[in-house]
């Protein structure tokens, strides 16, 4: 009798140790994988709202929060922990820049996940009470830019889906000078942030006249003019995911443009020209391959929202986005990532006239405004655009490069959890 009653203590006290403390420690994987996606949702939001290209803003670091703070509780109410989403009042979020002397550059945001109500199992007949568990993760938006500030090595990016427009250091607003100093790749004219290529001189175009590249020397670097990429060497166009368009793509200057190019491309690399003569119908291949990536051959795809202007950015979807189309989402509603958003390669141009390969020290990300692409002479492939985001490393920056995430150059990651 007494070792069944012992025994009966051993089988409880080991059914308690191995469901509960299973039980236990799910639960708290679960916590810890809804505090890494929403911290990283969290820095999207911070990448994509332009708050690191314009690091002493204090209104914009404050309302870009205020939309990630949104965001990560969206994000950490959609993972089960223990069986259950957490509530709004289980999750903390807040935001850092140790180190630094404003509150946009390289910002941090830190999730911490709680469930304080696990209930037990077979543990309850030792009284035990419910149980609690948290995790917790801290996510960085690095923008190279604005590494010197918090006075560490500045260490290169290297995003990929990168287009092969290699624009000049040229600042394409009134008086402008350049978009970054060398050698420290730092912004230098912040209130670029939100620039939009309003009238045909401004925008987005081809710097050989009639699309000979050939010719030497080549035009002298020009705010917002770009060279081509030669797309057989640094700019190869990706062979899959391509996608579908009327007319359908058959260039590989096309595909570089509407694909999305697996190879990353690094600050501080080089890339090459195409010193061809593809002639002008080079034109209409931007025209058709911009439409296509942007959904937006009936002038139909996503858009800035105006009112984000000035930032933090917000996106709104557009009649003819793929999602919109199937019934999933509506018009007009907000998206944190659109297909019009783009990463373009700028050159160190201080050498005029340019010689290939040329040194990339940034990049500019851009949202390719669905109106802005013309059907009819003379501004065929003439893209409108929008700058969201600028990310610059000079020519000093060091070290194996961060790769980026998709088409923004303002790297997000996971630094601790």
């Amino acid at each position: 009798m007494l070792v069944a009653v012992v025994m009966l203590f051993v089988v409880g006290a080991m059914a308690a140790l191995s469901i509960d403390v299973v039980t236990l420690y799910t639960a708290r994987s679960e916590a810890q994988l809804a505090a890494d996606s929403a911290a990283l949702a969290g820095a999207r939001v911070l990448a994509s709202s332009g708050m690191t290209s314009r690091p002493a803003d204090a209104t914009l670091a404050t309302n870009a929060e205020a939309l990630a703070s949104k965001v990560v509780v969206q994000v950490a109410q959609n993972n089960e922990v223990g069986g259950k989403n957490p509530a709004a009042s289980d999750i903390t979020v807040s935001f850092s820049n140790p180190g630094s002397g404003t509150s946009g550059t390289n910002p941090l945001v830190t999730v911490r996940v709680q469930r304080t109500d696990l209930p037990t199992f077979f543990a309850r007949i030792w009284g035990s009470k419910p149980l609690a568990v948290a995790a917790s993760a801290t996510a960085e938006a690095y923008n190279p830019s604005g590494a010197n500030a918090v006075g560490v090595p500045k260490i290169p990016v290297a995003p990929i889906c990168v287009k092969p427009w290699l624009l000049p250091n040229k600042d394409p607003s009134p008086g402008g000078t350049t978009i970054f100093s060398l050698p420290n790749g730092g912004i230098t004219n912040v209130g670029l942030l939100g620039f939009t290529s309003a009238t045909g001189m401004t925008r987005l175009r081809d710097a050989c006249v009639g699309g000979d590249c050939s010719v030497v020397p080549l035009p002298i670097p020009t705010a917002w003019k770009y060279y081509p990429g030669d797309t057989a060497t640094t700019f190869q166009p990706p062979t899959l995911a391509l996608p579908a368009c009327a007319p359908a793509l058959s260039t590989p200057y096309e595909e570089s443009v509407a694909g999305c190019i697996q190879t990353p491309i690094a600050c501080n690399g080089t890339a090459n020209i195409d010193t061809s003569n593809y002639g002008p119908a080079r034109n209409t291949e931007t025209r058709d391959a911009v439409n296509c990536l942007t959904h937006s051959t009936a002038n139909a795809g996503d858009s800035v929202d105006p009112a984000s202007i000035p930032p933090p950015f917000e996106f709104l979807a557009g009649v003819d986005n793929p999602v919109v189309q199937t019934g999933a989402l509506s018009a007009g509603t907000d998206v944190m990532v659109s297909d019009s958003l783009v990463t373009v390669p700028v050159f160190d141009s201080t050498g005029t006239p340019p010689t290939s390969p040329v040194t990339i020290i940034g990049f500019v990300q851009l949202f390719l405004n669905s109106d802005g692409i013309s059907n009819s002479p003379p501004n065929i492939g003439h893209v409108k655009t929008t700058i969201i985001n600028m990310a610059g490393c000079g020519t000093s920056a060091a070290g194996p490069p961060i790769l980026g995430n998709g088409a923004s150059p303002v790297a997000v990651r996971l630094i601790s959890r």
